[in-house]
């Protein structure tokens, strides 16, 4: 099994790019999946019910999500009737949508976010261990987004899930790492898949507009860079018979639209 996993898609210059890499890629590559990050795909954060669409028309099976899952107040309305977009699973239980999915019975993912830095949310690795038992009774491969601020985070989650899930990759910083792996019992992982979106900017963000809020120590109103755009993923391979993984491969591109 093949899967491409996109790093966090912001905002329209991200999902131009993300249109054009998956086309370029599918040709190339031949995956059979695609998941993206989407938490910040509208606007530079949150999800809207139209954007959603938009990804799945460009080739992606699944989304996941992240700390900015609620940032557009809509996603209320129809991620409870979504399979294929999953916020993270450490939230509690009476909030929207589901912590994990199946995609066309062969492939689990389940969405985590990390506590380190970030806003308060239930234990990841308990969390993770809870929706193993449902997902791995049905398939063997599970790939597992992280979404967290602190490398280490990312880390001892990749170790704790190493043999029992086919890859743990980390998304939210922006920005990709070189750590790409496997790990001695089959778990492919990465620190951060990266970003796909403004190149020229802060972590997407006009460079200017994050110059000043650093300066000046004072609030500003984030708008999101033009010009050069980069697309930044992983591509899986993976044994459907064992869930263990082949082979983990890091892809970068930066280009003009």
């Amino acid at each position: 099994m093949k899967v491409l996993f996109i790093g966090d898609i912001v905002g329209s210059p991200g999902r131009k790019a993300a249109k054009k890499c998956i086309c370029e890629l599918k040709k190339e590559l031949s995956f059979d999946y695609c998941i993206a990050n989407g938490e910040n795909t509208a606007g530079g954060k949150g999800i809207t019910y139209v954007v959603a669409q938009e990804l799945y028309n460009m080739g992606v099976d699944a989304i996941t999500m992240g700390n900015h899952t609620w940032s557009k107040k809509e996603i209320t309305n129809f991620i409870d009737s979504d399979p294929n977009i999953v916020r993270p699973a450490n939230y509690p239980d009476s909030v929207p949508g589901r912590g994990s999915t199946i995609i066309d019975g062969k492939l689990g993912i389940i969405n985590l976010l990390g506590r380190v830095y970030m806003e308060q949310a239930d234990c990841p690795f308990r969390a993770m261990d809870r929706e193993l038992q449902y997902i791995k009774s049905k398939v063997k491969a599970v790939v597992v987004d992280i979404h967290a601020e602190a490398s280490s985070e990312k880390c001892a989650l990749a170790w704790y899930g190493d043999g029992r899930v086919s890859g743990v990759v980390g998304t939210h910083t922006h920005v990709q790492t070189a750590d790409e792996r496997i790990l001695p019992c089959g778990t492919a992982f990465i620190t951060d898949v990266g970003m796909t979106g403004p190149y020229e900017g802060i972590i997407g963000v006009d460079k200017d507009i994050i110059l000043e809020k650093f300066i000046s120590c004072m609030p500003v109103r984030f708008e999101l860079a033009k010009g050069i755009v980069q697309f930044n993923g992983v591509f899986l391979d993976i044994d459907e018979k064992t869930g263990k993984a082949i082979n983990i491969n890091r892809i970068s591109k930066v280009f003009q639209l």
